[in-house]
């Protein structure tokens, strides 16, 4: 780099190499990765272009370059994501939250009649926590309990809790799904891992290569999760309960099949912004 190194200059240089590399949002990512390297806010970037730089800024932003020209998604790199307007802390051993799945966090709230209802909620596979911790940000008097067989991930979504000021009312517990889980759940909502298992090679390289398959994997059918789900909702949820469950394209068929056959009832089917059916709202077929 033979110009100044100044923070506009860096920006620059930061947003050729990830065009290069051909990343989609080059401006987008050489804000927050410029920002994340230099502990500055992204509009410092384009309020004051002139301010130079530290070498050791410089050198932390190639470090960050070579990561991202590598595939590494920029969630991992920064070690975060914003999902629902709220700022997420994401590791390698969480699912990076995705716009998607706010589907499944709208369609929730759209069918709660009372908002300040003290519900009881459950997140089965929370990863991050995004789901449960969401719909807690927005049912003041509700509490919920996350589940995740891998004990990091809880350890991930406790630390989110206590950053958006929600430990007094989100427990995280390692388990395999609903083993050992008791009482009944006014709201059940997962986002289990659906991806046919032969398809994950198949996948973009940030997603095959680095999150983590055990939340991606849903078998040699995609479906691996939702049978379980089926099988076991029922029992936890309360009379008049919800159950609501994120599915990937053109599984809501096959998905809407299986709840039925265990004795629910389908309630909605809510289409993301890409117009892909997303999520299933279910209840209890005599509630």
């Amino acid at each position: 780099m033979s110009q100044p190194l100044t923070l506009g200059t860096l920006y620059q240089h930061l947003r050729g190499e990830l065009a290069a590399a051909k990343i989609e949002e080059p401006d987008l990512e050489a804000r927050m990765l410029l920002a994340f390297a230099a502990g500055i806010d992204q509009t410092r970037i384009i309020g004051y272009p002139e301010d130079e730089m530290d070498a050791d800024i410089v050198q932390r932003v190639e470090a960050l370059i070579a990561r991202r020209q590598q595939g590494e998604p920029i969630a991992y790199i920064i070690g975060s994501r914003e999902f629902w307007s709220l700022d997420f802390k994401v590791t390698p051993d969480t699912l990076i939250p995705r716009p998607d799945s706010e589907t499944l966090i709208e369609a929730v709230l759209e069918a709660v009649p009372n908002k300040t209802a003290e519900l009881k909620l459950l997140d089965l596979g929370t990863g991050s926590g995004c789901l449960l911790l969401a719909l807690l940000s927005e049912l003041p008097n509700a509490s919920g309990t996350g589940i995740d067989i891998n004990p990091k991930a809880c350890a991930i979504a406790a630390e989110n809790a206590e950053n958006l000021n929600l430990t007094a009312r989100a427990t995280f517990i390692q388990s395999d799904w609903m083993v050992g889980i008791e009482g009944k759940f006014d709201i059940i909502v997962s986002n289990p891992p659906y991806i046919v298992e032969s398809d994950i090679p198949t996948l973009e390289a940030d997603v095959s290569l680095f999150e983590p398959h055990l939340a991606l994997s849903g078998g040699p059918d995609g479906l691996d999760a939702y049978r379980l789900i089926a099988d076991q909702a029922a029992a936890h949820l309360s009379p008049q309960g919800l159950l609501a469950v994120e599915i990937g394209m053109g599984q809501v068929t096959d998905i809407k099949e299986l709840f039925e056959q265990n004795g629910f009832k389908i309630k909605n089917i809510h289409k993301d912004f890409s117009h892909i059916e997303r999520c299933i709202l279910a209840t209890i077929e005599d509630s």
